[in-house]
């Protein structure tokens, strides 16, 4: 079958681990008669031979033979094989380096394979090869044909589900010849089409011809969705699938049980992009379906959602609360990851946060198999919405045997509500070893905790710690990092002496910082922190000239090497140093064009920016134009700078709360 892969020089190839030499023995893997085996052999592919997308020398080498291995009959798993295929000849797209361009031309070049497997007795095979045909046959005019004849003869609705996807990548892709095959989405998201390829043609529609939508989208979606569920047929288990400990195994475990209506509902959210009223609707339509599956899909698309736009959740979030009373795990612990990420947002559903904590002391804490334990997600989900009914089962678990990693930045965002933790706090810090190896973890979320509720009673435990940590231990300097601006917040006097010894070290500038806030005498803490300013440490740089901006006029003596910092080729640099120079001087002329350019480029710039705007009161006037536009922005300002931060809801919140008194003030 795979005449000719010994001739290949395998060993003179690389792939993302070295020696491609293994390559053939992937190969004929994915030709065994054992679905384990053929398991890990495609595992082996995406994460060696197409690790992350990477193309290598090793992949080109490997396409005419997986060519092969797709069009034998005998061979099963063959869709995975075909979307491997797709894969690999994507990456030829729009990318300008030789390998992927060859890998693009070279999957091209097998296109007539896709066209033959198109009718494929295997259905997963038809499924893949869909969307292959549009992606890699030339003329369009025959592509498409070919969907069309696939759609009349085709029974499968999975396959059905696939070439509705294709047509709408055939829309985007030949905008020319689109009008024919918008056409047929259309036809298909009517009667009589079933209601699973009725949803995925509307999500085609909403994304490449969203004028053909149904007036009534959100009830007709609705309504889909619930008969989709009613005659949606029960799958093979999935314990017909080998349990191999490989990627592929570990995604398939974690995919959501109704992956296919995942899927759909996705593409259409995603579709709908800014009609966030419509997405609203239909969440609420979705989470207020009889069928747990459809409220399981409706609680994880919610999550881009809220993370991505900026609207009035409340409706939405209560019934997300709703789904914590129900027994299924699943569906649970969506609705507990969504939740936990919304903190303020999420203070509809605290109800139903604090009925779970009440009844389920079992989840207060999380075990992990590696590392020390965790707050369990209601507790956490409660606390971070700011719920003073938090408090209680907070304090059982400070006199636990462990305190979890996690609770001193959970305690933050309880605000005042939390005081009655503090002597608990104060008795688990004063209990840590200073020569632990796990100081590090155990002191800092405790320090975290007392520095916001503003404890100056702990204020011998937090000396102990930043005067008597042995040498050498792990991450000593960040400990006492915290303990220094937690001294300077409870404004422990007593610790000055302690602090000027610190002046000389490379916790100048947190010690110059606490010092400003005991004393306030420039002539002590200037000399270190303009010193810190030509630091061979960006960081320091940056903290020393946020310091400055604190002291203000009095620091007049730096403002020719802020002068100098805010013409950096670093952004943050430049950010921190105009921010410094306007405080200090008033200058407005230098500092409002850097800081107006640093809103633009990083969004991440704006809260520490909107800070330094609210210091400045009413003189910094000419960039409010700033605050009133991001304040008026239906997106969340982190929403397109890619990944995804557990904080980004809370971030956000965060900077609108502070435009709007900045505005409110200016």
């Amino acid at each position: 079958m795979l005449t000719g892969i010994d001739e290949v020089d395998w060993a003179s190839l690389r792939h993302a681990y070295g020696s491609a030499e293994d390559v053939p023995g992937l190969l004929r893997g994915l030709a065994s008669a054992d679905p384990a085996e053929r398991e890990v052999a495609l595992d082996g592919m995406y994460g060696a031979v197409h690790h992350q997308g990477d193309v290598y020398d090793s992949t080109l080498a490997c396409i005419p033979f997986l060519f092969v291995l797709v069009e034998c009959a005998e061979v099963a798993d063959r869709g995975g094989m075909v979307e491997l295929l797709v894969s690999i000849g994507q990456e030829g797209e729009g990318r300008e380096d030789e390998t992927s361009t060859r890998a693009g031309t070279a999957v091209r070049a097998g296109a007539e394979a896709f066209v033959r497997l198109a009718g494929d007795p295997d259905a997963g095979v038809r499924r893949a090869a869909a969307g292959a045909v549009v992606r890699f046959v030339d003329r369009p005019e025959r592509v498409l044909g070919l969907l069309r004849q696939r759609i009349t003869v085709e029974r499968d609705d999975r396959v059905l589900l696939a070439l509705a996807e294709s047509l709408g990548i055939f829309v985007r892709r030949h905008p020319a010849q689109a009008a024919a095959a918008v056409d047929l989405l259309t036809a298909q998201s009517a009667p009589p089409f079933g209601p699973g390829l009725r949803l995925a043609a509307l999500g085609q529609l909403a994304s490449c011809a969203p004028d053909r939508l149904p007036a009534d989208l959100v009830p007709t979606v609705v309504r889909l969705l619930r008969d989709r569920s009613e005659t949606r047929p029960c799958l093979p288990g999935r314990s017909a699938r080998p349990d191999t400990d490989t990627l592929v195994g570990r995604l398939r475990r974690l995919r959501p049980s109704d992956e296919e209506g995942s899927q759909l509902l996705r593409t259409l959210h995603s579709a709908l992009g800014d009609r966030v009223a419509d997405r609203i609707a239909l969440l609420t339509g979705q989470l207020t379906s009889p069928y747990a599956t459809d409220r399981c899909n409706a609680v994880w698309m919610s999550a881009g959602l809220l993370r991505e736009w900026r609207a009035d959740y409340r409706e939405p979030v209560a019934l997300i609360g709703a789904q914590l009373s129900p027994e299924e795990d699943r569906l649970r612990d969506a609705a507990l990851s969504v939740l936990g990420d919304l903190f303020g947002l999420a203070a509809p559903a605290a109800d139903a946060l604090h009925a779970l904590v009440l009844s389920r002391p079992d989840l207060w804490v999380r075990q992990w198999e590696r590392g020390a334990p965790t707050l369990g997600g209601p507790l956490k989900a409660l606390a971070r919405t700011g719920d003073p009914r938090a408090v209680p089962e907070l304090a059982a678990v400070l006199a636990g045997p462990v305190v979890p990693d996690d609770l001193g930045q959970v305690i933050v965002h309880l605000g005042p509500a939390a005081a009655p933790l503090a002597p608990a706090l104060r008795e688990r810090l004063g209990d840590v070893p200073l020569d632990s190896p796990e100081l590090f973890e155990r002191a800092t979320p405790l320090l975290t905790a007392l520095t916001a509720l503003k404890d100056a009673e702990s204020a011998p435990e937090v000396l102990r710690l930043a005067q008597g940590i042995p040498d050498g231990v792990r991450l000593r300097e960040s400990v006492v990092e915290s303990a220094v601006r937690a001294l300077g917040t409870f404004g422990e006097h007593a610790a000055i002496p302690m602090l000027r010894g610190l002046l000389d070290t490379g916790l100048a500038v947190p010690a110059a910082g606490a010092l400003w806030s005991l004393e306030e005498d420039p002539d002590v803490v200037l000399p270190a922190l303009i010193r810190e300013l030509t630091s061979e440490r960006r960081h320091r740089r940056r903290a020393a000239a946020d310091t400055l901006a604190r002291v203000g006029a009095a620091a007049r003596p730096a403002l020719p090497e802020l002068r100098r910092m805010a013409g950096s080729d670093d952004l943050w640099e430049r950010t921190s140093a105009a921010g410094a120079v306007w405080r200090i001087d008033g200058d407005a002329d230098l500092a409002a064009p850097i800081l107006r350019a640093a809103w633009t480029a990083n969004p991440h710039t704006r809260r520490p920016i909107t800070a330094s705007l609210a210091a400045l009161g009413a003189s910094g006037a000419p960039l409010h134009d700033l605050l009133r536009t991001e304040l008026a922005a239906p997106r969340r300002h982190q929403a397109s700078t890619g990944g995804y931060g557990s904080h980004d809801v809370l971030h956000d919140e965060e900077l609108l709360r502070a435009c709007r008194e900045v505005v409110g003030n200016g």
